[in-house]
């Protein structure tokens, strides 16, 4: 009851009401809403708990599910779909906003689940991008949204395929928008075999259909098809499915979109990581390098720079090792062939001044390996704003294309 109770407790009484006496629950005790607010929560805290045990997992289910689009990029969601932006903006608090779509809007916030599913998992292992026409309109007629779903039918095997189309946008760097077009993809799987326990609490084996989902989106400005699912082949055929039935066009593998590239040849010396004050950073330190001789590559150097040092780690490297990176990536008094080093990895650490609430700063660990590696994959959708801002800023990130989302 911990994560009801703080859902409960961060949500406005009046929201509360709405959802309880709207949700046709039978077992919830009596709840006088007329009460001051502090009398009326804790009061309902016990009265779910006294629920009947179907109605109170709804109950969890519901809360868990308004609670995770309650965060920042969940509220983000919500305000791509969102139908009447003139009440949902003038709502006070993530859980308020967040509760009042569930309960008014259910489809725009089911809509709204789908963009979190699909910027979560951008750029990740499940993530592929193609680089094709700009300036095309996505077709949203029946015939094509039904030539669409069978070529999926066909594709997995299965009779049930669910397919949403609706427009969106993402915010970009700068607090700029680019507008988007996003298709959302629910198809059953093959029936598993599991356990599970029947109605009289005897484990038995049952067979389920899982659903999966995949999601694409097109970029018109940009031309470009990102597309979210779970294995490369899954993505390849669902973006020449869309790209066939939904854009007019057709695919190959010439369009899919290339690596990403990064530079590390400036950190060989001391540099001048430049900051905008709006993003709050209060300093930027390079926590560790690691270096190859180019005339020997079977070896490495790794230099590591750790909280409370009192040096940079360009001083550390020519304190310790006689490595003068800043003179040009070489070692004092070498005996032979001078080698010639250049950087494989690097991390730094970006550190934030506190916020409003005070306490610690919060900071962002990037780690970049050449030519074409970067942690940014496993981190949150606005970290990674963060960290492509000024990885392309600082001249490590090099891509042209796009400003503010660099695909990968």
């Amino acid at each position: 009851m911990t994560a009801i109770a703080a859902f409960l407790r961060k949500t406005p009484v009046t929201r509360l009401q709405d959802y309880f006496t709207g949700s046709g629950f039978t077992s919830l005790p009596p709840v006088d809403w007329t009460k001051p607010e502090a009398e009326v929560v804790e009061p309902l805290i016990k009265a779910v708990d006294d629920m009947n045990d179907d109605e109170k997992q709804r109950v969890v289910l519901d809360a868990d599910r308004v609670a995770t689009l309650a965060d920042e990029p969940g509220q983000n969601a919500l305000q791509n779909v969102v139908l009447n932006r003139a009440v949902f903006d003038t709502l006070e608090g993530a859980n308020n906003r967040s509760l009042w779509v569930f309960l008014n809007e259910s489809e725009r916030f089911r809509l709204a689940e789908e963009v979190r599913y699909n910027d979560e998992r951008r750029r990740t292992r499940s993530w592929s991008g193609f680089g094709v026409d700009a300036d095309l309109a996505v077709r949203k007629d029946p015939i094509s949204i039904a030539a669409f779903t069978a070529a999926i039918r066909e594709r997995f095997e299965t009779p049930n395929v669910h397919v949403d189309i609706f427009d969106r946008h993402r915010v970009i760097l700068d607090g700029e928008e680019c507008e988007l077009v996003q298709v959302a993809v629910y198809r059953e799987g093959r029936p598993e075999d599991t356990l599970g326990f029947d109605a009289n609490s005897t484990l038995a084996r049952r067979i389920v259909k899982p659903v999966f989902e995949a999601a694409l989106t097109y970029e018109a400005a940009t031309g470009v098809i990102e597309v979210v699912a779970r294995t490369r082949d899954d993505r390849k055929d669902l973006t020449r499915f869309m790209a066939r039935d939904l854009l007019g066009i057709t695919i190959g593998e010439h369009h899919t979109l290339p690596l990403r590239e990064y530079d590390l040849t400036m950190l060989l010396q001391p540099f001048d990581f430049s900051t905008d004050a709006v993003d709050g950073i209060a300093s930027v330190t390079v926590k560790e390098l690691r270096l190859m001789d180019l005339g020997d590559a079977k070896e490495r150097i790794v230099l590591e720079s750790m909280a409370g040092a009192d040096r940079t780690i360009w001083q550390m490297a020519e304190h310790r090792i006689g490595l003068d990176i800043g003179g040009g990536a070489h070692v004092s008094g070498f005996a032979g062939a001078v080698p010639e080093w250049i950087i494989t990895r690097a991390r730094f650490t970006i550190k934030f001044h506190p916020g409003p609430e005070g306490g610690r700063g919060k900071s962002l660990t990037l780690t970049v390996t050449m030519p074409n590696g970067c942690n940014l994959k496993g981190m949150t959708p606005q970290e990674r704003l963060i960290g492509e801002k000024y990885l392309r800023l600082w001249g490590i990130l090099k891509d042209d294309t796009d400003e503010g989302d660099v695909l990968e």
